[in-house]
């Protein structure tokens, strides 16, 4: 009785014994993205800064004192709207001056022409003599030419008059006032008394190195990319703390030489600002759609690491369905993917998951990979051109 109970324990032994053999030698799973290629987007973030589409310097082109400020700093004026008002009294009585000259030489013009037309008419009887005739008309177009100058005379004093008025040229925003009531100020001086600035729209510039952008040609010309065929390239606005600008801009001006000091092509866009939220000198990252790359391949971040050199590697599951390792090249992200240019291709096995039970050459069984939290599906961004 007692062996029988011994032959059973020992045989519970080995069949736990084969048990555990047969769990270890089973093929561990890992969970697989397969690559494709897809239309991606290269859009280039570039930093720079925002300047007012217009500005105006206001600086006095007659000499005065200021009798008046019309504005308050910082508010919105209009075009016409009156800024500064110089002393205009003695411009006016410049300007009844030059109307009463005008006066007088019309009036005399006009005992010239009756004169003139009589002297015309007696000549033709030899009632006088051809050269008193002649002194007569040469008299007529001396007096016309005097209108003509007090004329101009008149003009110009009512040009200066109208400069005692120093209104906005444009419809934007005016600064400090750099000039009281009472200051002295004189014609066409060298410090502006305010400025206007016009800032909806307002200018985005932006800086791009010019080894970025001749590899960008160069990538278009080899057929690796496709140039944006639109006539007006869509740029959005990344602010200061992080957060995407409401309104898309227009690139308007590409430069066409290249800064010697920075190395760099300066880019312009022109961006709506009906809130007023942009101002002049902020600091603003900008996203522009580039080009397109029609055969982009995009990995998943999380099946991306490092080796001891710093080259970005991913692990694939090969067509003997074993575990290797490929070092890559990225440039540029979309959302939570890496775009690779080179290290593997479409139809390739990424593995995202199961690697803790796995090592270098193993033998492993391939199952689509599913997220535990797969969000709501969304269109992602497009990616950026910067190399990782």
């Amino acid at each position: 009785m007692c062996s029988l109970w011994l032959i059973s324990l020992s045989l519970i032994a080995c069949s736990g014994n084969d048990t555990s053999k047969n769990r270890s030698q089973k093929t561990p799973e890992v969970g697989v993205v397969t690559l494709q290629e897809v239309t991606q987007p290269i859009v280039a973030e570039l930093p720079g800064r925002t300047n007012p589409f217009m500005i105006a310097e206001i600086r006095p082109q007659v000499s005065g004192i200021i009798r008046q400020r019309a504005f308050t700093e910082g508010e919105r004026v209009k075009a016409g709207d009156l800024l500064y008002q110089i002393e205009p009294a003695p411009y006016q009585a410049s300007y009844q001056s030059a109307l009463a000259a005008l006066q007088k030489t019309e009036a005399t013009l006009v005992t010239l022409k009756l004169k003139a037309d009589r002297y015309k008419e007696l000549v033709k009887i030899n009632a006088i003599s051809r050269q008193d005739n002649d002194d007569t008309q040469a008299s007529l177009q001396q007096g016309v030419a005097d209108v003509a100058a007090a004329r101009a005379a008149l003009s110009t004093a009512k040009i200066n008059l109208d400069f005692t008025r120093l209104v906005s040229p444009i419809t934007g925003f005016v600064s400090t006032s750099a000039v009281t009531p009472g200051a002295l100020v004189t014609a066409n001086q060298e410090t502006a008394l305010t400025n206007v600035q016009q800032l909806d729209p307002i200018y985005v510039d932006v800086i791009q190195s010019s080894s970025d952008l001749l590899k960008l040609k160069r990538d278009i010309a080899a057929g690796k990319l496709t140039g944006n065929a639109q006539k007006e390239v869509a740029v959005r606005v990344v602010l200061e703390d992080g957060s995407t600008y409401a309104h898309a801009g227009k690139l308007k001006f590409s430069g066409v030489s290249v800064n010697t000091t920075s190395g760099a092509v300066t880019l312009r866009a022109v961006v709506p600002n009906p809130e007023g939220i942009l101002l002049p000198g902020m600091y603003v990252h900008a996203l522009i759609d580039v080009a397109q790359d029609t055969a982009a391949i995009l990995v998943p971040q999380r099946a991306v690491t490092r080796n001891t050199r710093g080259e970005p590697t991913v692990l694939v599951v090969d067509s003997e369905q074993k575990v290797q390792q490929k070092t890559i090249e990225t440039s540029g992200t979309q959302g939570e993917e890496w775009r690779v240019t080179k290290g593997v291709q479409a139809g390739e096995r990424v593995i995202m998951d199961g690697v803790q039970n796995i090592s270098m050459g193993s033998v492993v069984k391939a199952v689509p990979f599913t997220s535990p939290a797969a969000p709501a599906a969304a269109t992602p961004p497009a990616a950026t051109t910067q190399p990782r």
